[in-house]
C-alpha cells in the first residue's frame, strides 16, 4: 500500500535553499553567457569533479533539520510527523554531491525529484508538499498563482546561524497578505492608515480571510497536537511579527481563534523595525511580503519572501520592493 503522508508536514525544497550553490549556479550562468551550446556540459563536468566536496547550509537548512527532528515523537514508524523532500533542477548524476552532502551531514531526507533543468513545480502534488522553498522566482511565483501550496523565494542565508535554538522548531509569520489574503493590505496601501484602523476596528469580530500561509499554520497546528507535549510547551513555537497595531491587533486574535490555532507569541509593531524583534525570537525562518522588512531581517535570521498572487493589485505597488 502506498505511504500516506497526508497528516504529515511536507516541506519541499529546493537543493539552492537548501544548501549553498552559488558558485556552482555562478559557474553556470557564466559558462551559459560564453556558450550556451556547452554550458551545460561544463556545469556537468564541473559538478561530477566536484561530487565529494561538501556543500555549505543554505537559508532553509536550519528549517529542515529542526524540522525533521520532530520525528523522534513519532509513535508510529510508517507515521512521520514531519518529511521533506529535495527538488533539484540538477540530472540524478549532477545531483550526487547533494545526495552526498545529505548523508555526510546526517540529514534524514529519503525523498528526492531531478528534473535534469525542468522545474519540480508539477510535482509538488505528488508528494503531498505543504510548504515550498526555493531561489527561483518564476516557481514560487507558479506555486502562489496556483494554490497549490505555500511558497517563498529563500534570501541569502545570515551570517551566523549558530545562534538558532536547537531542539525546538522556530517559525515567525507576517499577517496581511501571508497568514491573511491582502485585502486589509490592500485597504492600507490605497487608503491609509487611519482608513485601515478604522475598517480593522469595525470588522473585530469577522475573521480575515485565509491568505497563501493559512493552510501552513492550520498543519502546523495539527503538527502540535500530534505531539506528545502540552502545546504551550511544545517544541514547534510560532509567531506572528505585524506591522500591526490598536486597534487593528483584535481583529488578528480573534481570526486565530476563530480558526482553532494556537500562536505561542504575537508582536504588534505599529511600524517598529521587525528585525530586532526576529533577533530576539532567533526563528528558523521568518516568511513575509515585503523586501522592505526581509533585507535587513535576513541579516539575522533565514527569511522567505511570499510572492503576491499575480492578480493581486499589490504586484503594480513598487512600495513592496
Amino acid at each position: 500500500m502506498p505511504l500516506n503522508l497526508s497528516d504529515a508536514l511536507v516541506v519541499g525544497i529546493s537543493a539552492t535553499a537548501l544548501f549553498d550553490l552559488k558558485e556552482a549556479d555562478d559557474i553556470f550562468n557564466k559558462k551559459f553567457e560564453d556558450n550556451p551550446d556547452t554550458a551545460i556540459e561544463q556545469y556537468r563536468a564541473y559538478m561530477l569533479k566536484h561530487e565529494d566536496d561538501l556543500l555549505e547550509p543554505g537559508a532553509g537548512f536550519p528549517l529542515v533539520k529542526a524540522m525533521l527532528e520532530l520525528n523522534k515523537y513519532q509513535e508510529h514508524k510508517d507515521k512521520p510527523l514531519v518529511e521533506v523532500v529535495v527538488m533539484s533542477r540538477n540530472s540524478p548524476e549532477t545531483g550526487i554531491r547533494v545526495l552526498n552532502t545529505i548523508r555526510s551531514r546526517k540529514i534524514n531526507i529519503t525523498r528526492s525529484a531531478f528534473t535534469a533543468g525542468e522545474s519540480g513545480v508539477d510535482y509538488l502534488e505528488a508528494f503531498d508538499v505543504d510548504l515550498f522553498l526555493t531561489t527561483n522566482i518564476k516557481d514560487a511565483q507558479r506555486v502562489i498563482d496556483s494554490r497549490t501550496c505555500a511558497a517563498a523565494i529563500v534570501k541569502n542565508p545570515p551570517a551566523d546561524i549558530s545562534e538558532i535554538p536547537e531542539n525546538q522548531v522556530r517559525i515567525a509569520f507576517d499577517g496581511d497578505a501571508v497568514l491573511f489574503d491582502d485585502k486589509s493590505e490592500i485597504v492600507y496601501r490605497t487608503k491609509g492608515l487611519k482608513e485601515f484602523q478604522t475598517a480593522e476596528d469595525a470588522s473585530t469580530d469577522i475573521p480575515l480571510a485565509e491568505g497563501p500561509y493559512a493552510k501552513l499554520l492550520m498543519k502546523l497546528s495539527k503538527l502540535q497536537d500530534r505531539l506528545p507535549i502540552r502545546v504551550e510547551y511544545s517544541p514547534v513555537r510560532i509567531a506572528i511579527v505585524t506591522a500591526r497595531s490598536s486597534p487593528a491587533e483584535m481583529r488578528v486574535i480573534k481570526t486565530l481563534r476563530a480558526w482553532g490555532v494556537y500562536v505561542d507569541e504575537a508582536f504588534f509593531l505599529g511600524g517598529l523595525e521587525k528585525s530586532r524583534i526576529l533577533k530576539a525570537f532567533k526563528p528558523h525562518i521568518f516568511f513575509d511580503d515585503q523586501d522592505v522588512h526581509l533585507d535587513k531581517a535576513s541579516e539575522y535570521v533565514p527569511s522567505g519572501k511570499v510572492p503576491y498572487h499575480s492578480a493581486s493589485p499589490l504586484n503594480s505597488d513598487r512600495s513592496s520592493k
